[in-house]
């Protein structure tokens, strides 16, 4: 009987590690694929407020803000974006669904990319030593921060549900697909790890990436 035992155990084992293998390579659905790069893009806020004090009090930041202000235009606005607009906002239009709000949400998409070009006319060190330009370019980070906070969380809480219920499963799951194809072909395998650990590099090098240290004492 003991053999039996361990033959048992044995095959419980193997099974129980090709589910866990499958489970680690599914991919993320539609929705769950556009809300972590909102985390993405929750965390370049936060470094937005970090840098846009430092500024305030007259330290240069430049190799931080360009490289935030990148992860932004470059996956947030001509990736995630474009995404959203689409395959979200156009088919909510079919629909004749939420039509108000995906309207809104486009425009502050167009009103996001002309603060992002606004930002990221700081290209020269020099820009960084003006007042007034210092002064505009923080004005610009905190109406970009002021803007974003509220766009995700309604996404992320109202729209994505709205719009999943009036896909099929099919649909929804071949969304997702396209999305991760899309996301693989623009930043090459494991794309959305790379910003992620581009954006943990900025937090590490103006010390905020710690997450206790925003724990109230």
């Amino acid at each position: 009987m003991k053999w039996l035992f361990y033959a048992v155990f044995t095959l419980l084992f193997c099974v129980s590690a090709d589910f866990a293998r499958a489970m680690d390579n599914i991919p993320a659905t539609a929705t769950e694929d556009l809300m972590r790069e909102h985390g993405v893009l929750g965390r370049i806020l936060l470094i937005y407020e970090e840098l846009s004090r430092r500024m305030d009090g007259g330290e240069s930041s430049a190799d931080e803000l360009i490289k935030s202000t990148r992860i932004i235009r470059n996956f947030i606005q001509d990736y995630h974006e474009k995404l959203e607009e689409e395959y979200i906002f156009k088919r909510l239009r079919g629909e004749n669904k939420l039509v108000r709000m995906a309207n809104i949400l486009e425009l502050q998409h167009n009103t996001g990319r002309k603060i992002i070009d606004e930002i990221l006319r700081m290209k020269d060190p020099r820009d960084y030593q003006d007042k007034e330009k210092l002064d505009e370019c923080t004005r610009n980070m905190r109406s970009f921060i002021r803007l974003y906070r509220p766009h995700k969380a309604q996404e992320d809480t109202f729209l994505f549900p709205e719009f999943k219920k009036i896909l099929s499963t099919r649909e929804y799951d071949e969304l997702g697909k396209k999305f991760e194809e899309e996301e693989a072909r623009l930043f090459g395998e494991g794309g959305f790890e790379k910003i992620v650990s581009q954006t943990e590099e900025i937090e590490k090098s103006i010390g905020i990436f710690e997450l206790s240290q925003f724990t109230p004492k």
